[in-house]
């Protein structure tokens, strides 16, 4: 088994972390939050003070952040960035969802350093990340994939090899663009029904009997109707990563439908929803009187 050390231990990062552990591979873990690096050392993982330690001596390093600017500091910051202290010949995974400007960029420091690199940003969020079920959307070189892919599996139940490093940012933001449409989509349609005077469960399920209906929009719908809002992957996430795709697009006027459902989106976070799962934009719909059919 290999190496590995992880940075970044939020409600993603700690349960990836912890099935490489599973897996028997050797893991140093390092974050801000020190109750998330205590639960991980219970279970056998290694700790480190920053991420430059954390990387030491291990054959891979795994990052988990917010975004660019978080990646930027794990990795290459001059004091205690990951890339300082890499070994030769170990391989950097980038698992955070990043623009594909900085991945490129990350990319080429990362080669200049004689080190290879993987951007591998997910699909699936905290129950996919718990169970090994996440699917990894994979940039970079297929040796270098064909090196890491044991490790991945240890996370995941399918690993999709998308192109070169850049690449695998691109396929997770269209990714979670299509799940921000069929999510505002379904959100507003839940408010049609309420205000037509039907059940909108019932109708739902009879249009789930139908081609267009996802797996995914079962989960969204369940979680709308219900009223349970746990944060498996909060509203201010989501603005973020449609932000970035509006960003790589070159604007607004480039992707019209998407900056449409970034605009809901930002309004749900206006009315204090940020902290909630992205699910509860359907309180932006529920707020009109039911009217006649």
């Amino acid at each position: 088994m290999s190496k590995a050390a992880f940075i970044g231990l939020g409600a993603m990062g700690s349960h990836m972390a912890a099935n490489l552990l599973k897996a028997g591979h050797e893991v140093t873990v390092c974050d801000r939050a020190s109750d998330a690096v205590k639960k991980l050392a219970d279970i056998g993982a290694k700790t480190a003070a920053s991420a430059r330690e954390a990387a030491e001596g291990n054959d891979f390093v795994l990052t988990m952040v917010r975004d660019d600017e978080i990646s930027r500091k794990v990795w290459l910051d001059e004091t205690t960035g990951a890339l300082a202290d890499m070994k030769p010949g170990a391989v950097a995974i980038e698992c955070s969802t990043i623009t594909p400007a900085w991945a490129r960029e990350l990319g080429s420091a990362i080669s200049n350093a004689g080190t290879a690199m993987l951007e591998a940003p997910v699909s699936g969020s905290t129950p996919q990340a718990e169970t090994a079920k996440l699917v990894f959307l994979v940039g970079g070189s297929e040796e270098t994939l064909k090196h890491a892919e044991p490790l991945l599996k240890s996370m995941s139940s399918s690993v999709q090899h998308a192109g070169p490093v850049g690449a695998g940012a691109l396929a997770k933001l269209i990714t979670n663009a299509l799940m921000g449409v069929q999510l505002t989509a379904i959100a507003e349609m839940i408010g049609m029904l309420k205000r037509q005077g039907v059940d909108p469960k019932q109708v739902l399920d009879a249009v789930a009997a139908t081609p267009l209906w996802s797996a995914h929009l079962t989960s969204d719908t369940e979680s709308m109707l219900s009223g349970n809002f746990e944060s498996h992957f909060p509203i201010k996430y989501l603005a973020k990563d449609l932000g970035y795709t509006v960003k790589t697009a070159g604007g607004d006027a480039s992707v019209p439908t998407v900056s449409a459902v970034r605009g809901v989106v930002q309004k749900a976070i206006t009315e204090n929803l940020g902290e909630l799962n992205m699910t509860a934009v359907v309180k932006l719909f529920e707020k009109e009187s039911i009217v006649s059919v």
